[in-house]
């Protein structure tokens, strides 16, 4: 039932698919209501004429209007049919008042397919974790997290990443963010003043460094990754060595052992971050730069692609001189995972759970990446593309960006442009950020449509 569509006054596209049909009805038409796009005062097409346009049974469509009516959304009115109710209340006087509308569809890069969560699974293996859970988990505990998670954590680092990892050298925190920020407290107290990040990337990370003390240093990216030649005394830097966030290029060889070395030569800190590692569609994943100096290399990976970023779980490998410092900071700040998960995402782990949601995962988005490119082939240039969730577009005129995100809004599509993760100095020719992971599958068709009627 993808990209049906039914009359109401006027055109508007339905999609019931992957839904019960009555369900997705309902759904599809309290949505409408309230993004605007049936507007109130509407009459709405007979209960036989809408199941003829959609192709489903009559009483599938009298149901939803029933519910709706119901719930407020529509009115009947003795011998002239269902109407769109009135609506009152600030959201409606926004819209008046012109407000833009909700967007529809979602390809913002940084989260994955959330409709893809592996919820069976995680609680048939939360069911087993609760079984053979020891008392003594739900305690207060180690602030580098439960024993057993380490243990399955090393096991799968060691295997799938290539990092050097033992049990006692990982710190299980509360996703990416509060790792940087214990790592940040830590380098600010050994005395560092710089935090060096590469010029294109996630505006919240260098607001967490400067939060923390830090000032911070921006690297030039180019088609090798970051700059490593400019980091000259810096004292620390944060890096996407696997899948440079958001350009999508990986850093070549010499720069890792460039950036290794400079580590090595001045006892300064890297950090690795290793959003999307496992994503990768051209070869074999790239291992971890951690590999070549774990002593000079803090590791930092995260469930949060791979499952989804509200388990809020993710993990340090810090480098033995380090270790300590990092847990007493988690310590003085008591913001420990949530034991379930933990005991979840360690049955998960060890009982190769994660391994087979990885490669479906990674499978899903293969194929949502040769979509992408076939959807855009012709249209615009893409680079960044051989792994990960995103892609960059790049668009031909200085003003096509605006003219672009403008008509994105209008077909309800959020997207963002590459001048949402650069930082001042660093600009390049306009471009688009695309994620291909964010819409559920149902969707995706639509939002791929979306796009190309945009381009």
């Amino acid at each position: 039932m993808a990209g049906s569509r039914a009359t109401f006054g006027v055109e508007l596209p339905v999609d019931l698919t992957g839904r019960p049909k009555r369900a997705g009805l309902e759904h599809e038409l309290r949505e409408a209501v309230r993004e605007g796009r049936l507007a109130s005062g509407t009459r709405l097409p007979s209960s036989r004429t809408l199941a003829k346009d959609l192709g489903i049974a009559r009483n599938s469509v009298a149901e939803a209007y029933g519910q709706l009516v119901a719930e407020g959304w529509f009115v009947t009115r003795h011998g002239a049919g269902t109407w769109v109710a009135d609506r009152v209340g600030p959201e409606a006087a926004a819209e008046r008042a012109g407000d833009p509308r909700p967007m529809r569809f979602d390809l913002r890069p940084g989260v994955p397919d959330l409709g893809a969560f592996p919820r069976s699974a995680w609680l048939a293996a939360a069911r087993r974790a609760l079984a053979v859970a020891a008392h003594d988990a739900f305690g207060y505990g180690d602030p580098r997290g439960l024993p057993v998670l380490r243990e399955a954590l090393a096991e799968y680092l060691v295997r799938a990443r290539r990092v050097v990892a033992s049990p006692e050298r990982i710190v299980v925190v509360a996703g990416f963010a509060q790792g940087l920020e214990l790592l940040c407290a830590v380098l600010r107290a050994r005395g560092a003043r710089t935090l060096a990040v590469e010029a294109h990337g996630h505006r919240l990370h260098r607001g967490i460094a400067e939060a923390s003390g830090l000032a911070v240093r921006n690297l030039a990216v180019d088609g090798d990754g970051a700059v490593i030649a400019a980091l000259d005394d810096t004292g620390a830097a944060l890096l996407t060595p696997a899948h440079q966030f958001p350009l999508g290029v990986a850093l070549a060889p010499d720069r890792r052992r460039q950036a290794v070395t400079w580590a090595a030569h001045t006892g300064a800190i890297l950090i690795e971050d290793d959003y999307d590692g496992e994503f990768r569609y051209d070869r074999q994943t790239v291992g971890a730069m951690q590999s070549l100096a774990p002593g000079h290399v803090v590791y930092a990976g995260t469930a949060a692609k791979s499952l989804a970023p509200g388990l809020r779980l993710g993990w340090l490998v810090p480098p033995a001189t380090l270790i300590d410092e990092v847990v007493e900071a988690k310590r003085a700040r008591g913001a420990f995972a949530n034991t379930l998960d933990q005991l979840t995402l360690a049955e998960f782990l060890s009982a190769g759970a994660f391994d087979r949601q990885v490669r479906r995962a990674r499978l899903a988005y293969s194929r949502r990446r040769e979509r992408l490119l076939a959807t855009l082939a012709g249209r615009v240039e893409l680079s960044g593309i051989a792994a990960g969730l995103h892609a960059v577009a790049h668009l031909p005129g200085g003003d096509e960006q605006e003219v672009v995100s403008r008509a994105a809004r209008e077909h309800g599509l959020a997207l963002q442009g590459l001048g949402a993760f650069t930082a001042a100095g660093h600009e390049r020719a306009p471009a688009l950020v695309i994620g291909y992971g964010t819409p559920p599958e149902h969707a995706y068709s639509s939002a791929l449509a979306r796009l190309s009627a945009v381009l």
